[in-house]
């Protein structure tokens, strides 16, 4: 009894789909658990800071003043955390997004191996006279390959786009924090 090619490879292939899966998912966790620190880091910084600036705000006598001191240092204060935050939030995610990117690459090089393999033993073993369909199936995986290439192409694309929006966000949210607004001032009648 002969075996089913597709059959020989398939715990491998399962072993292969599993290992994968674990690595996005730990890329996916440590990701998470990054994000999560950042948001605890942020939340105790904001929170001191606020009970700080209102520590001072409560020794102002004058409104003025206090309203100066308000738009001068508090706002640029929450700018500046703000921009931080970002920035690291943009870090975790850039970070994560390689990781997946080289997963990804990982597990297109290996189907392609694994169906360069798979064609290989297919017109290896081809009965006599069945020329014409092995020459077929090789233009057809040529065709595969190509498609391949395609998909890789497109993957990096996109994780080059992503990365891209991450940086315009990133160089935005920075270039609002060194280029603080002035307060309107209103005319009186």
């Amino acid at each position: 009894m002969s075996k089913n090619p597709f059959d020989l490879n398939a715990m491998a292939h399962q072993q292969k789909t599993i290992q994968t899966s674990k690595a996005v998912g730990k890329v996916a966790v440590e990701s998470a658990q990054a994000i999560a620190q950042i948001n605890q880091q942020a939340a105790q910084e904001l929170a001191s800071l606020f009970q700080k600036k209102v520590a001072e705000l409560l020794k102002t006598q004058d409104p003025k003043t206090a309203f100066d001191h308000v738009h001068a240092e508090v706002l640029q204060d929450a700018a500046k955390e703000v921009a931080q935050y970002q920035a690291q939030l943009m870090g975790v995610l850039s970070s994560g997004n390689k990781e997946l990117g080289q997963i990804a690459e990982s597990m297109i090089e290996e189907s392609k191996i694994d169906l360069i393999h798979f064609v290989n033993e297919a017109t290896n073993n081809a009965p006599p006279g069945s020329e014409a369909y092995v020459s077929i199936f090789k233009t057809s995986f040529n065709t595969a390959l190509q498609n391949f290439e395609l998909v890789r192409a497109a993957m990096a694309d996109s994780f080059n786009s992503f990365e891209k929006s991450v940086e315009n966000v990133s160089n935005l949210s920075s270039s609002q924090v060194q280029k603080p607004g002035k307060a309107p001032v209103k005319k009186r009648p």
